[in-house]
């Protein structure tokens, strides 16, 4: 049975899921959709989000075609992890939601190769004990460098290190890494 902090997590990545995408397309809010399949130690990722561009106006270090802007990114993600208080085979099942500014170095026209990064507040449901790997909190800040490649027909292909990890405020803190590529579609 699930506990408790897993069913807020469902019930507020469900809710993120279904009632914000219905009010923001309606208001013009999210300009594309991206699924993310990552994988760690002994632990794996899938992760659905939504994201809004940032304001044009927002844009820095403009020359030769290219700028540095972003975007604002709202996911939902499931972990299984393999190695449940280091026993090889337990599974551990955590859903996490997240909120992240990410900065994108890249061409004017959107197309073409980009970089980014970003560092966001993510909220596990709850705490990840898999292979001799600890968090210490569900609240955790997730971190991520990345490049990329956007398609003529608007398909944005990426590959990202992302990184888990509650800055040491409570111990132990051993941190979560993921190999992830991306899948997104600009609407």
């Amino acid at each position: 049975m699930f506990s408790l902090q897993k069913k807020i997590g469902i019930f507020l990545g469900a809710t993120l899921l279904t009632a914000s995408p219905a009010f923001a397309f309606d208001a013009g809010l999210i300009d594309s959709a991206s699924f993310d399949y990552g994988t760690g130690a002994k632990v794996r990722l899938v992760r659905v989000g939504l994201q809004s561009d940032w304001d044009p106006r927002w844009r820095w270090l403009a020359s030769n075609g290219r700028h540095l802007s972003g975007y604002w990114d709202v996911s939902a993600a499931y972990w299984r992890g393999t190695a449940h208080r280091g026993v090889r085979g337990d599974r551990q099942h955590i859903g996490v939601i997240g909120f992240t500014p990410v900065l994108r170095y890249g061409r004017e026209d959107k197309l073409g190769w980009y970089v980014e990064g970003g560092i966001g507040a993510n909220l596990l449901s709850e705490l990840y004990d898999n292979y001799d790997n600890k968090l210490s909190t569900a609240f955790q800040f997730g971190d991520h460098v990345g490049i990329g490649y956007i398609t003529q027909n608007k398909w944005d292909i990426g590959l990202k290190f992302q990184h888990y990890s509650n800055a040491s405020i409570k111990r132990p803190n051993s941190g979560v890494n993921f190999a992830i590529i991306s899948a997104r579609y600009n609407f």
